[in-house]
């Protein structure tokens, strides 16, 4: 008897233990209540401030050239050539259909309900910016979620813990302590999403984002002793910070890539009466990327 006991104790302990941290969000305001960095600007004003202003900070929106992407993803693929997925409408869309482009885009969607991944898929087929720019690749995401990769080494991140650079405490409600990340400053971290190649985990493997995969490949080979990160080049040489600007940046653009151009000859064309003047132009280009450019 007394054993029996001691185990419907420890069942009974445990069930809210088992059940706490598999609550998903519903609502896609739930979602980014889950994830809200509004607390990190208290003390983090400027990295805040940068981040805003990036694209990071509209995720589902990008320019406005990702949001239409994954409308057509929606749209032209889930509906029409997923022809074994069951999806007909809106409401048939699930958060491993909605992976297919959120697994990098929005990765916290793993948190949530296919309810969640429904409101989603619907603000971007209606275009609907609001909803969408609720929930994006926030302070959590890069310093919570994504900043354990090796996770039978270094385990799961901790619900409380902010990592970073250094150890100590974290003046926060809900991230108490602040912990070593062993890929903060590596490519690892940014590669996570800005990719290998095509997701052969999903279903339905794609994948846009290849530059960790050509960083990789063909930067790091060659780079030797003068090897640079992600970060180097997007955050910390041009003093660009948390914005960590792309090649759509003029000042990324203009340290990226050398242009040299020279004109080889010059003659007038006569074609229906009309003198039509022609120029002959060689343009030389040299990445100084450490990836190949543009991506996605």
């Amino acid at each position: 008897m007394k054993s029996t006991k001691l185990i419907l104790i420890a069942l009974f302990v445990a069930i809210p233990l088992l059940s706490y941290g598999a609550e998903k969000a519903r609502t896609v305001d739930e979602l980014a209540k889950m994830y809200d960095v509004s607390s990190c600007k208290k003390c983090h004003k400027e990295i805040f401030e940068e981040w805003e202003k990036s694209i990071h900070a509209r995720s589902l929106i990008g320019t406005g050239r990702t949001m239409a992407t994954i409308r057509t993803a929606i749209q032209d693929g889930m509906m029409k050539e997923w022809t074994k997925s069951g999806i007909k409408e809106v409401k048939d869309i699930k958060v491993e259909h909605m992976l297919h482009c959120l697994k990098c885009h929005l990765p916290q969607l793993k948190d949530a309900t296919d309810d969640v991944a429904q409101q989603i898929a619907k603000a971007v087929i209606d275009s609907d910016e609001a909803t969408l720019a609720k929930v994006n690749i926030n302070c959590i995401v890069c310093h919570n979620r994504k900043a354990l990769v090796h996770k039978l080494v270094d385990g799961e991140p901790e619900k409380n813990v902010i990592y970073g650079n250094k150890e100590g405490p974290h003046g926060d409600k809900m991230f108490t302590l602040l912990k070593k990340s062993p890929i903060m400053k590596e490519s690892i971290l940014c590669g996570q999403c800005h990719g290998l190649g095509p997701n052969f985990d999903l279903a339905n493997p794609t994948q846009c984002a290849t530059l960790y995969g050509s960083y990789l490949h063909n930067y790091v080979p060659a780079a030797g002793l003068q090897l640079e990160t992600c970060q180097d080049c997007h955050m910390h040489k041009y003093k660009t910070g948390h914005s960590m600007p792309s090649y759509r940046d003029p000042q990324i653009a203009r340290h990226a890539v050398d242009v040299e151009v020279q004109a080889k000859g010059y003659q007038v064309l006569y074609k229906a009466g009309e003198h039509i003047p022609v120029a002959a132009v060689q343009v030389k280009m040299t990445s100084n990327a450490g990836h190949r450019i543009p991506d996605g």
